[in-house]
């Protein structure tokens, strides 16, 4: 088979994943400035070139195909890659462009975003594009340039800077403790213990610290993010426990206090890792030099 014969022209490719991606062609043609004629003559080229049908059609409704669905998977990933490597040639050749960046949820939102305004005052021609990423997942084969998370590593096939320390203290609301007693680690037996479902160990760890044994506490609610149970916690549903870097905006305010002077190293702390081939990416030594120096302060 000539090889050419698999390698659709990349026009058809992007009208396709478009396509996919809203599940209309008229959508596809307003992202593509197209008209939805053009869009949908390009699809059929596609799918006679393949010999498949990749949608079924149903009046203006289009639905993928099964055979269609997992093109599409394939084709998203694919164009990713080459959008990611031209933006990479054109950021080498002028020093500017964009970094896609992953990073937990609350961690975003609590530490980076408040402080991102003093990055673009230092590099304005360089634009950081925020994907927000729980648990595992490929980076590699993500699109991503690098990515912001919490481990203890090894980090395979990455680069890895540690930036802050995972130090875990227990947060009430002052509302809270003033209906409870609260003057000592024992008394939280007492009390509902408020978790977050990704760290269901987070209360045994900190009782085991304390040499005071968790099988008597009392575990509430488990919340899916951190950022949940922080309100929670100032709502005064409970008492939790978090990472300290993620609460400095509700100890300023006084909305959170912490009751005890005790704290505990988690055993992960906050990392930028990247892939090898990333290292001398311009937006992203930007970034990096950026994060690290914030991360001292």
């Amino acid at each position: 088979m000539n090889r050419r014969s698999l390698v659709p022209t990349m026009s058809l490719l992007e009208a396709f994943e478009a396509s996919a991606r809203h599940g209309s062609f008229t959508h596809a043609a307003s992202e593509l400035h197209l008209t939805q004629s053009a869009v949908s003559r390009q699809v059929q080229a596609l799918e006679k070139s393949l010999g498949m049908q990749l949608f079924n059609r149903y009046g203006r409704k289009i639905i993928l195909t099964e055979i269609g669905a997992g093109y599409a998977r394939e084709i998203a990933n694919a164009l990713a890659s080459i959008r990611s490597a031209t933006s990479q040639v054109i950021a080498f050749r002028t020093g500017v462009g964009s970094l896609q960046l992953a990073i937990l949820p609350t961690f975003g939102s609590k530490w980076l975003l408040p402080r991102l305004s003093n990055f673009y005052l230092h590099h304005p021609g360089v634009l950081v594009h925020i994907h927000s990423r729980i648990g595992h997942f490929n980076l590699l084969q993500s699109g991503i340039d690098a990515a912001i998370t919490a481990g203890d590593g090894p980090w395979p096939g990455l680069v890895s800077h540690p930036l802050l320390e995972d130090e875990r203290v227990v947060i009430a609301s002052p509302g809270l403790l003033k209906k409870i007693k609260l003057k000592r680690p024992e008394d939280l037996y007492q009390h509902i213990l408020l978790g977050v479902s990704t760290r269901p160990q987070a209360w045994m760890d900190w009782f085991n610290n304390q040499k005071l044994s968790p099988s008597q506490i009392q575990m509430g609610t488990l919340f899916e993010f951190t950022a949940h149970l922080i309100q929670a916690v100032v709502a005064g549903m409970g008492v939790g426990v978090v990472t300290r870097v993620l609460i400095e905006e509700e100890l300023k305010a006084g909305s959170l206090v912490i009751p005890f002077e005790q704290k505990v190293a988690g055993k992960h702390r906050y990392c930028l890792v990247y892939p090898h081939e990333k290292e001398n990416f311009p937006p992203l030594v930007a970034f990096r030099n950026w994060v690290l120096a914030q991360s001292k302060k």
